[in-house]
């Protein structure tokens, strides 16, 4: 019957989900004090965001074509 505890404790653990510590259209480093989150993600600065924002919709029309 070990192998069943074992089994089920390995079901219970979940992998560890990395917190994003750079911004996603500059790289910087994200402070906690100054933040911007939109979209389940993290950004510098509303500038960023609109910056990642455009980025994404230009890349999504070029491979549309």
């Amino acid at each position: 019957m070990v192998p069943d505890a074992v089994k089920e404790s390995q079901a219970e653990t979940k992998p560890k989900v990395e917190r994003q510590t750079n911004c996603l259209a500059c790289n910087k480093l994200i402070k906690k004090l100054k933040r911007y989150y939109r979209n389940g993600k993290f950004y510098c600065s509303k500038k960023c965001w609109r910056v990642f924002v455009a980025k994404t919709k230009a890349e999504s029309a070029e491979g549309k074509k």
